[in-house]
């Protein structure tokens, strides 16, 4: 379960920046998960709430903003919505589509206190 390494990571950089900023909680993490990371999201809360035991942000809020996936199609120049890796282009079927979005994971709002 890869996602317990990534709660890991985004706690390691929430608690970092809150001792930065002098916070004494956090109330709200907001991540952005795209369609086309291969995070699982119901997976990657449980672990948040694991790693989150005791520390700054106990009890934070997890608020999950999904990201659609979408790509270029090499063939027919066309920018499309991607709901799979490697999926076929919609407009004309090639398999030649480079992911353009939705493939990241970030954190994108810590509200402290």
């Amino acid at each position: 379960m890869h996602e317990m390494s990534l709660a890991e990571g985004i706690i390691e950089l929430v608690e970092d920046t809150a001792r930065r900023e002098n916070a004494a909680r956090v109330g709200l993490i907001v991540l952005e998960i795209g369609q086309l990371s291969s995070v699982e999201p119901e997976a990657l809360r449980f672990c948040f709430d694991v790693v989150t035991k005791g520390g700054i942000a106990d009890g934070a809020a997890l608020e999950i903003v999904a990201v659609p996936g979408a790509g270029w199609c090499m063939p027919c120049a066309a920018t499309v919505a991607m709901s799979e890796l490697y999926g076929a282009c919609p407009v004309c079927g090639s398999h030649q589509v480079q992911p353009t979005g939705g493939t990241e994971m970030r954190v994108r709002e810590i509200a402290i206190e």
